[in-house]
């Protein structure tokens, strides 16, 4: 593969042999903290676009090919950063190449540029947006993608010095979703998000721009200047996204009502409820298979699972819970798709016990738990009690395993992969999930065998005694089972 422009080795030593120079900088080109001018760029490093290594995901070997999904897009992956470290820049590339196999391309190359913030005209600044194209031809990409969020005139601008499509991280997120979204609701979710995206984002070309009234404003005279084409193309798609929003929106709140009157059917029936959440590709509907053998898709493959599973599952006493499996989550999630699922991650909002399963084997789990409490807060489920279930056991170095249970105490580890560790989160949900507390001595009749089977499902028994006159127990029981058997009360 090409190389192309290196980060400049060594500028940081030819910085510090510097006689003029009372400052101190680090390996990446920022001075130190608690120099004389505070922490800054160097220009050297500011005007540096870094290549980061091990991001190609072309075929190496012909035999490859019919393993290989096919691939459309040979797309080259720039960012820019200016706080954390280099490591946590490179993560997030490596996360964006995921992300562009997920959708279907060949990853061919990754540049990084540091500068404090991005330019406003081409994201990159001008100068290294030609080095990038420059990197484009020599590698023959057809796609940059952008590891941020870009504003309609910067991807204007880079497009304009690159001279191939330019996507941002959103839209690429965006795209993976309509790929996988399979159910009506999720479809429907996935393409309001998308015009949610493509409203501010819409430009016209040439004389679609038309600003003239035309139509009704000639007809009523008002004047010179107001004779033209009539409504123009852009507000015409303008008018039409709207449309297609509010006709999606409506579509999504009776999808809504059904799904809070299956909700509301469990809470009245007091069935608790056990939601699965977590980052993409952390292995949730491995865990909800392990679980429930529900036979939830299961690939290497960053958000597989776009359309909810809810299963029952039992305790080890016999009591039913549900299990719900949600979408993963994503640093930079787009507002539009939380917006967009909210009605289905309303399943974490309205769940007793939510498993954060971790991927322990990552190399910043850390930052992993933080994205996902973030999405957790939106949604409202910052109050729901929390296990963090730390996956990949089989992979993940002892000495992460150990970091993370010590800064998160409510953990169990296990492998989906092979098993382990599943007794020790079997029996954590026994214990967390909410349990009858009220005692209530009964007698029941022996027509009334449905309150029976309901007191053995929805409480703890005490005892049992079989009467002339029926049945005689001693039990624990939920706030809506105590009145139900009001009438026979002992």
């Amino acid at each position: 593969m090409t190389a192309h422009n290196d980060f400049l080795e060594g500028h940081a030593e030819a910085l510090a042999d510097r006689e003029d120079l009372d400052t101190r900088y680090d390996e990446s080109g920022f001075l130190i903290d608690g120099s004389p001018d505070g922490e800054q760029f160097d220009r050297e490093a500011r005007a540096a676009l870094r290549r980061v290594e091990g991001l190609s995901t072309e075929l190496q070997d012909v035999t490859e090919v019919e393993y290989r999904q096919l691939r459309l897009e040979r797309v080259v992956l720039a960012g820019v950063w200016g706080e954390g470290t280099i490591e946590d820049a490179e993560n997030s590339l490596r996360e964006l190449s995921a992300l562009a196999e997920t959708a279907g391309s060949t990853v061919l190359a990754g540049v990084l540029q540091r500068r404090m913030r991005p330019d406003p005209g081409t994201w990159m600044g001008s100068g290294k947006a030609v080095e990038l194209r420059d990197l484009v031809i020599a590698e023959g990409a057809d796609t940059v993608i952008a590891d941020g969020e870009l504003a309609p005139s910067q991807r204007r601008g880079l497009e304009d010095v690159v001279k191939v499509k330019v996507i941002d991280r959103t839209a690429l997120i965006l795209d993976i979703f309509a790929q996988h979204a399979k159910s009506k609701e999720g479809k429907a979710q996935v393409e309001l998000a998308q015009l949610q995206y493509l409203l501010p984002r819409l430009r016209g070309w040439g004389a679609s721009m038309s600003r003239q009234a035309g139509g009704q404003a000639g007809a009523t005279g008002q004047g010179m200047g107001s004779r033209g084409p009539g409504e123009t193309k852009i507000e015409l798609d303008r008018r039409r996204i709207n449309t297609r929003m509010s006709k999606l929106k409506r579509e999504l709140g009776g999808m809504k009502t059904m799904r809070d009157t299956k909700r509301h059917s469990r809470q009245v029936n007091h069935v608790p409820s056990v939601a699965i959440a977590g980052y993409t590709n952390a292995g949730k509907s491995s865990i909800l298979n392990r679980l429930t053998d529900a036979g939830a898709l299961v690939q290497n493959q960053l958000f597989a699972t776009l359309d909810p599973t809810v299963r029952r599952a039992e305790t080890s006493d016999g009591h039913l819970y549900t299990l719900a499996d949600t979408v993963g989550f994503v640093r930079d999630l787009p507002h539009q798709l939380v917006e967009a699922f909210r009605s289905t991650l309303e399943e974490v909002a309205d769940a007793d016990l939510v498993l954060h399963v971790v991927d322990g084997s990552h190399p910043d789990p850390e930052s992993q738990i933080t994205a996902v409490r973030g999405v957790l807060a939106d949604v409202g489920a910052t109050d729901i009690k929390e296990v963090i279930v730390i996956n990949k056991a089989d992979l993940a170095p002892p000495d992460v395993i150990a970091r993370l249970q010590r800064a998160e105490k409510h953990s169990v580890v296990v492998s989906a992969r092979t098993g382990a560790g599943f007794d020790d989160l079997r029996d954590l949900i026994d214990r967390e999930l909410p349990h009858p507390d009220l005692r209530v001595e009964v007698l029941l009749p022996y027509d009334r065998g449905d309150l029976l089977s309901r007191i053995h499902h929805e409480g703890d028994v005490i005892s049992s005694d079989h009467t002339p006159d029926g049945t005689h127990m001693h039990a624990k029981v939920t706030r809506i089972l105590r009145g139900d058997l009001t009438a026979y009360l002992v």
